[in-house]
């Protein structure tokens, strides 16, 4: 059995960086860029207007003023600014020649002969400068970042419409126990839902993979057999739940070698998730996880998502927070690393869901990450800062 920290150093040292493609920037949502982004532009590329009034000479708002022109957002100017005029513009529209600053129309009299009348005592600038946002040639985005609803907003900024990003990884999923069957099915005596396959495919969609999945394997090995080989030739990932461990019934990690795998480790010091089996052929990998479903989306969270980033070139893909425990946690043995389930609370603190062991799935639900217990460690005492990582 190995440590956790040398679980992951495994990991990271047999990891294999996917291809690239360039996709329309829509369709590569949660897709990992590949190149730096640059603007082509100022940003605003004019000064412009942040109000609604009307555009000015500083120096004049105390005085009458002639509205010589009227700019609406999109539309250039036609007259310059000189003494005592101004024009009325709309937020966003270009600042015309001549004015320094725009008042805004709440504080401003309409008097009769097309003139105008500013009834406060001072004003801001009310007005955005030429580049004051971004500069043209400026960073926007850096190789290595995830493309989220933010990222996609900066794409269309600088109209980088076709970014380069990684291929999305092949990730084939299979579950194995004769107690298995899917969810739209009544269980009978002895049988329970396939909530691993499920949730795993919810996880692979949020971090922009290709999944497959292969449905379940009943305890045999020409069936688990099967599936394996299949899953190896279609993807770059296998991710097996249940039949990892020691029981009678755990034939994966014996085909998974039949099949041509190097397992690189079978058991690591945490809880849950001891029986992880990590094997690769070559540029064909599998992740093997035991069957209860909180240590498959706890493997998931600290061992496959660790895979994929580094397959795909994601940089500094883990959200952990410092944050405050409003709550001492417990727990009787401290020989493995152990993960819990966390929910921040309405002081802005962290403290335990309720939470009965590793099949006990709908805890996650409540918990908004998981905060880890070292070897060797009974209790984290109530007000100590720990490590939360989000999930």
């Amino acid at each position: 059995m190995i440590q956790y920290e040398e679980a992951l150093q495994i990991i990271r040292e047999n990891k294999i960086l996917l291809g690239t493609e360039k996709v329309y920037f829509i369709k590569g949502l949660n897709r990992v860029l590949r190149e730096d982004v640059f603007s082509d532009m100022n940003m605003p590329p004019f000064d412009k207007s942040a109000m609604d009034g009307y555009a000015c000479r500083r120096e004049d708002i105390k005085n009458e003023l002639e509205v010589v022109d009227v700019i609406q957002a999109g539309y250039k100017p036609q007259k310059k600014i000189g003494k005592n005029e101004c024009s009325k513009i709309m937020t966003g529209a270009m600042m015309p020649e001549g004015a320094d600053c725009v008042i805004i129309v709440e504080e401003v009299k309409e008097l009769t002969g097309n003139k105008i009348l500013f009834l406060g005592e001072k004003t801001a600038d009310n007005l955005c400068r030429i580049g004051e946002d971004v500069v043209a040639g400026q960073k926007l985005l850096s190789a290595g970042t995830k493309i989220t609803a933010k990222e996609i907003a900066s794409l269309a900024l600088c109209g980088h419409v076709r970014p380069l990003v990684c291929i999305k990884p092949k990730v084939g999923i299979i579950a194995t126990g004769d107690e298995i069957i899917e969810p739209e099915k009544t269980p009978r005596e002895s049988q329970i839902r396939n909530t691993n396959s499920y949730q795993l495919l919810a996880q692979l969609d949020q971090i922009g993979c290709e999944s497959n999945y292969y449905g379940i394997a009943i305890d045999n090995e020409d069936a688990i057999n099967k599936l394996i080989a299949k899953a190896k030739s279609e993807n770059d990932l296998i991710i097996i739940t249940g039949g990892v461990s020691m029981g009678d019934y755990d034939l994966v990690p014996g085909l998974l070698v039949k099949n041509g795998f190097k397992i690189l480790f079978d058991k690591v010091a945490i809880q849950p998730g001891k029986p992880t089996v990590f094997g690769r052929d070559e540029n064909k990998f599998v992740i093997g996880m035991p069957g209860n479903p909180v240590s498959s989306f706890i493997c998931f969270e600290i061992f496959v998502k660790e895979f994929l980033a580094a397959a795909t070139g994601y940089e500094n893909h883990l959200k952990i927070f410092k944050m405050k425990l409003a709550k001492e946690i417990k727990r009787k043995k401290n020989k493995r690393l152990a993960w819990i389930p966390v929910k921040i609370n309405s002081n802005g603190e962290i403290e335990p869901v309720e939470y009965h062991g590793s099949a006990h799935i709908s805890s996650l639900a409540l918990a908004d990450g998981i905060t880890s217990i070292p070897i060797g460690v009974n209790v984290i005492e109530e007000g100590q800062i720990v490590d939360v990582r989000q999930i």
